[in-house]
């Protein structure tokens, strides 16, 4: 095969190409109100993962999408992270995949054939990983490349797991430790080493599938996956749509260490900083928070972990359920309280 290196194409890498949360609000706040039938269980409204629509009494779809340019320079291993990042959207509704369609963008007088096919092929293994077809999907010619899928799966109306729905008093759990980002910042700047690498792929690569089991849990009230926005701009949104606050103490989150030490050392992705200057605001950060931590929990995660908000007494059975699918990483990182008289709802490093 050529030796291209994948992301020399890429002016931001996987999620870290996400528009800024501030912006993207900016734009949907212009784009005009579609229809909104009934059977329309999950729409735009609270920013959810994914859209759901009642199909019956017992089934309800959900459809999502998700692209984005490279985050590695092996083709496969790209096609790989980009499909098993498109499925998480899928299982964080507590969702079952059924069919996915391919979205391809390359530049075709830059990338050889093969370089593509071998794209294909990791987003394929995926797939087939996660029990499903690539049916179909649509190619053009772009100056960056970019990959991903159209996902479609099925969920029972009942089982559906909105990022809205947390409630007072909840515990919340981290699926995967924190980090990917930064990660691949470093390996742009030529300084991740194989160890640091395996760890990337093993955590962009780990299908979400627990969310399925975790939807059937009467104990768990809201889920959502960790991408683009970092840890706290989606904990944010669990935040704002269940008019909540969430403590989280910093010493509970779930590091990738080579990640840590990268940050030490000011290697962090410029999407973290604007990801902090959109939703910074509501964030209350404590004196004696470090800089380099402030940018991990605002680390565009690419593939990253569900996040789940569940009653006290559920949190055994969850921890369980990640457990028992490999999640090793999974912990309590913090509750969900009241924001008291006259606070709004916000996120509270402590």
């Amino acid at each position: 095969m050529t030796s291209i290196a994948l992301t020399q194409f890429s002016h931001g890498g996987g999620c870290g190409c996400k528009i800024a949360p501030g912006l993207l609000a900016e734009i949907l706040s212009r784009a005009p109100q579609g229809l909104v039938p009934p059977e329309l269980m999950v729409g735009l409204e609270t920013s959810d993962d994914a859209a759901v629509y009642r199909l019956n009494d017992t089934q309800a779809l959900v459809a999502t999408t998700d692209f984005f340019t490279p985050i590695v320079d092996n083709p496969r291993d790209f096609g790989r992270i980009a499909a098993t990042n498109a499925l998480s959207d899928i299982y964080a509704m507590g969702g079952t995949p059924i069919m996915a369609l391919a979205l391809v963008g390359m530049p075709i007088a830059k990338l050889p054939p093969e370089v593509i096919g071998d794209i294909l092929q990791g987003g394929a293994e995926v797939c087939r990983e996660a029990g499903i077809p690539i049916a179909g999907g649509h190619s053009i010619d772009l100056l960056e490349p970019i990959y991903g899928l159209v996902a479609m799966g099925l969920v029972h109306p009942d089982r559906v797991r909105r990022n809205a729905d947390g409630r007072e008093g909840d515990v919340l759990v981290l699926g995967k430790p924190l980090g990917v980002g930064i990660l691949s910042a470093a390996l742009k700047k030529g300084l991740l080493g194989e160890t640091g690498y395996a760890q990337m792929l093993r955590h962009t690569t780990q299908l979400n599938r627990v969310g399925s089991t975790l939807g059937g849990l009467a104990g768990v009230h809201a889920m959502t996956d960790v991408t683009g926005f970092g840890l706290a701009g989606h904990l944010l949104e669990i935040c704002r749509g269940s008019a909540l606050v969430a403590e989280v103490p910093l010493a509970d989150l779930p590091l990738i260490a080579e990640a840590a030490d990268f940050a030490r050392q000011g290697i962090v992705t410029g999407a973290s900083g604007r990801n902090w200057a959109a939703y910074g605001s509501e964030v209350t950060w404590p004196v004696s928070g470090e800089a380099w931590m402030q940018a991990m929990v605002s680390d565009p995660q690419t593939s990253g972990g569900l996040l789940v908000s569940c009653a006290p007494e559920a949190v055994d059975d969850v921890l369980a359920a990640f457990a028992d699918q490999g999640f090793e990483h999974a912990r309590v990182i913090g509750r969900l309280v009241s924001p008291g008289d006259g606070d709004v709802a916000g996120l509270r490093f402590i």
